[in-house]
C-alpha cells in the first residue's frame, strides 16, 4: 500500500507540474508577437498536454487503488469529499487546457495573457486545499 500511495503522490507531482507549466505557454503564445514563436510554443504546448495526460490518469488509476483499500471510511470523510471534489475540479482544468491546446494550434485562440494570467492560478488553489484537506483532515 505504500508503495502504491508513494507512486500516486509522485505521478501527482508531475501532473501539478504540467498544470503549472501548460498555461504558463498560453501566457507566453498570448503575448508573442510573431509567428514563429507563437508556432514554437503552440507546439510546445501540444507535446506538454499529450506528456502530462498519461500521468494524470496515472495519478487518478492509484489514487482510487489506494482510495479502494478503505472505501467505506474514505468516502463517508467530508475531508475525502471535498478533495474528491477538488480533484474532480482539476480534471475538469486539464481537459479546459487540452481545448486552449487545441484552439492554440488551430490558431483561433483570442484569449489575452491578462486571461492566462489569472487561469494559471487556478491549479495553485486547488493543490493548497487537497494538501491541506489530506494533512489536516478536518471532521
Amino acid at each position: 500500500m505504500v508503495w502504491i500511495q508513494g507512486l500516486h503522490v509522485i505521478f501527482v507531482v508531475t501532473w501539478f507540474a504540467g498544470l503549472f507549466y501548460l498555461p504558463r505557454i498560453f501566457v507566453y503564445y498570448a503575448q508573442a508577437e510573431d509567428d514563429t514563436t507563437r508556432t514554437t510554443l503552440a507546439i510546445m504546448a501540444r507535446k506538454l498536454y499529450k506528456f502530462v495526460t498519461p500521468l494524470m490518469m496515472l495519478a487518478v488509476i492509484l489514487g482510487l487503488w489506494r482510495l479502494s483499500y478503505a472505501l467505506d471510511y474514505y468516502l463517508s470523510s467530508l475531508w475525502m469529499q471535498l478533495k474528491l471534489l477538488g480533484v474532480v475540479c482539476l480534471l475538469a482544468y486539464h481537459v479546459q487546457c487540452g481545448r486552449y491546446v487545441a484552439r492554440i494550434n488551430g490558431g483561433d485562440d483570442s484569449k489575452s495573457h491578462v486571461f492566462y494570467r489569472f487561469f494559471n492560478e487556478v491549479p495553485v488553489l486547488f493543490l493548497f486545499a487537497i494538501v491541506l484537506l489530506v494533512y489536516v483532515r478536518p471532521a
